[in-house]
């Protein structure tokens, strides 16, 4: 049960992003020739993120986060 004192922004599922430290290890995984399973249970990260970085990494040949695309919104959601 929520408390009163939450805001709309605690109580909403907001997705955090894989810090740049985490790429690293997801890359090595990878080059050691580890399935994307293997990596996901070792580093309790999500397959699909897993996926995510390993093929961004092969696209681009970066592992930092990039900035979204488009214009920022107006005015923030909290």
């Amino acid at each position: 049960m929520q408390t009163a004192s939450t805001t709309i922004c605690e109580r909403m599922g907001r997705s955090q992003e894989l810090s740049d430290s985490k790429h690293g290890p997801v890359i090595g995984g990878h080059l050691c020739n580890r399935s994307i399973r293997d990596i996901s249970w070792l580093l309790n990260i999500p397959r699909s993120t897993v996926s995510g970085i390993i093929t961004k990494w092969k696209q681009l040949g970066a592992t930092v986060t990039q900035p979204p695309s488009g214009r920022p919104h107006k005015i923030s959601a909290c």
